[in-house]
């Protein structure tokens, strides 16, 4: 495809059917201060490799999906400046501006949808705003139309859970939690919201996901686990740090796509640092275990049901 290039060790991996795990990167270049930005997506993906997984971190440089990107070309999108925040709306007007920019979970997932790529990694999903029904992430509506198992540790903890795990559902996206009960959120490990499919050996992940798309299901697994529990913050700290950080938003009357950014700013502000080092630690395990995922996905015969995103 014209705008879309694979790098080399990606391709080689899908040649040799590698396992392969793909990596946004709009954590980059709007979830992360400098200079954490940078080394956690090097990070990651060493930790991938280590775990004996290939990483394909996706973004866009100089209108060019790029997945599979450089150490080079993951430190231009660091460094800021003009960089987009891209989800699937956003992809027309980069690329044919040639503009750079980082991928959000959608973006994420409509840029690997014609690749091999069946396993991705993240934080948090976005979902629906609280007290905005109608402002709902695009996030969710790709993964109700694109193939992949999801690893994740929940919606971010500043949206409204309950219906974000509704619209879930509309989209008919399984969501299905690794060792645990209830959707988690994001900073702490437990929303209180109980999800109705627990796995806990990796295997089962896999069987789940080869059934759903055996059935001609066209959307994603959503993998959920909850963040470390010697990083995650406790229920009480999480409620208030959001809480006020939400009465900020009204009172500055900021809106559109700097929300999640400020949010996620002043949380980290209000509890002194320790959202951000339960965000860093969530992102390490996730991706950890979606290498793990990727392995035993690669192993099952009947991967190739997954390969083409749409179903087609």
């Amino acid at each position: 495809m014209e705008y879309i290039e694979i790098a080399e060790k990606v391709k080689e991996a899908q040649w040799r059917k590698k396992p392969i795990v793909a990596l946004e990167t709009a954590v980059v270049t709007h979830g992360l201060p400098s200079p954490q930005n940078y080394k956690l997506a090097l990070e990651l993906e060493e930790l991938i490799e280590k775990a004996g997984a290939v990483p394909a971190t996706v973004g866009v440089l100089d209108g060019v999906i790029k997945v599979g990107l450089s150490e080079k070309e993951i430190q231009r999108l660091a460094e800021g400046g003009d960089v987009s925040k891209v989800g699937p709306r956003d992809f027309s007007a980069v690329l044919a501006r040639g503009g750079c920019g980082g991928t959000t979970v959608g973006g994420t997932l409509q840029a690997i949808k014609h690749t091999e790529i069946m396993v991705f990694a993240t934080g948090g999903i976005g979902g629906v705003h609280r007290g905005n029904p109608f402002d709902v992430s695009a996030d969710l509506t790709t993964l109700g139309s694109n193939r992949a198992i999801v690893v994740c540790s929940g919606a971010k903890s500043i949206l409204d859970l309950p219906a974000t795990l509704e619209v879930l559902e509309t989209q008919m996206v399984p969501v299905v939690g690794y060792q645990c009960d209830h959707f988690p959120a994001f900073y702490a490990r437990s929303s209180g919201l109980p999800i109705h499919i627990r796995v806990d050996e990796i295997s089962q992940v896999v069987e789940i996901a080869n059934a759903h798309w055996i059935m001609d299901m066209v959307s994603s697994l959503l993998l959920v686990v909850p963040p470390p529990q010697e990083d995650a913050l406790g229920d009480e700290v999480m409620k208030e740090a959001v809480e006020t950080a939400l009465k900020a938003v009204q009172e500055k009357q900021i809106s559109g796509g700097a929300v999640t950014p400020f949010l996620l700013d002043r949380v980290s502000e209000l509890t002194e640092g320790k959202s951000l080092q339960a965000n860093l630690s969530l992102l390490r395990n996730n991706a950890l275990l979606a290498a793990e995922v990727a392995k035993e996905y690669h192993k099952d015969k009947r991967w190739e049901i997954g390969f083409g995103g749409s179903g087609d």
